[in-house]
C-alpha cells in the first residue's frame, strides 16, 4: 500500500505526529533487532513521546521482557 501525503496530513492533524516521525518509527520496527533491549527501549521511548504517555522504568522492563521472550500474542484478539 502506497501512502500519499494526504494520508500523512490526516494522521498528523489527528495525532500531532509528523510524517518523518512515522516513517522513522516504521523503519526502526522493520529494520531493528527486536531481540535487542536497546532497540526495544528506543521504540518504546519514541512511542511514549508520540502519544504523550509516560512509561515507567518498570513498565519498560516488563515490555522488553515480553518481547524478548516472545510472549506477545501474534493475534491482537488474544491481547484483550
Amino acid at each position: 500500500m502506497k501512502l500519499n501525503d494526504d494520508f500523512f496530513k490526516k494522521v498528523e492533524k489527528k495525532t500531532n505526529v509528523d510524517k518523518d516521525t512515522i516513517i522513522s518509527l516504521a523503519e526502526k520496527l522493520q529494520n531493528g533487532n527486536m531481540k535487542d533491549e536497546g532497540s526495544i527501549i528506543e521504540v518504546i521511548d519514541v512511542l511514549s513521546k508520540m502519544t504523550g504517555k509516560k512509561v515507567t522504568k518498570e513498565q519498560k522492563e516488563k515490555i522488553v521482557n515480553k518481547i524478548i521472550n516472545d510472549e506477545v500474542p501474534n493475534n491482537v484478539d488474544k491481547m484483550f
